[in-house]
């Protein structure tokens, strides 16, 4: 696969604290630059930062895709194969809720993904992501 440029997206979260103390020591992501309510991270090579927003609140959508109810919007990285599975056990091992736990999604179909969801203090998805075969990152 090519080199990508890293991306940058920053979130709206509730409480600074309690996000960064969720992203710094449960999913630990490297700490950049930070403020009173905001925190910049190195989240698998691309910038994401969170921001505090008192005012915040979250609508639940989802989609159906392979029969789960994935929420939308959500975000986060293709891993390796062997780094998807070893971070899902650290979550695991973290207590994390998933809301669609680790699996295997378009088992034997183009596109074949391991794929979970869960959330973070103030209800944002993440999803990750990883292939055997890279290839088939946009396989139809």
């Amino acid at each position: 696969m090519k080199n990508i440029n890293p991306f940058h997206l920053a979130i709206p979260v509730k409480d600074i604290n309690e996000s960064r103390d969720f992203y710094t020591t449960v999913l630990q992501l490297k700490e950049g630059r930070s403020d009173s309510h905001w925190v910049d991270y190195d989240f698998f090579g691309h910038q994401f930062v969170i921001h505090e927003s008192k005012n915040f609140s979250q609508t639940e959508v989802v989609s159906q895709v392979d029969g789960h109810n994935v929420p939308v919007p959500h975000f986060g990285v293709v891993l390796e194969w062997e780094q998807f599975w070893e971070f899902a056990e650290h979550l695991k091992k973290q207590s994390i809720r998933f809301i669609i736990e680790p699996y295997i999604r378009f088992k034997n179909k183009p596109g074949e993904q391991a794929t979970m969801f869960f959330k973070d203090p103030s209800e944002n998805a993440l999803e990750f992501k990883s292939f055997k075969n890279m290839n088939q990152l946009f396989a139809k």
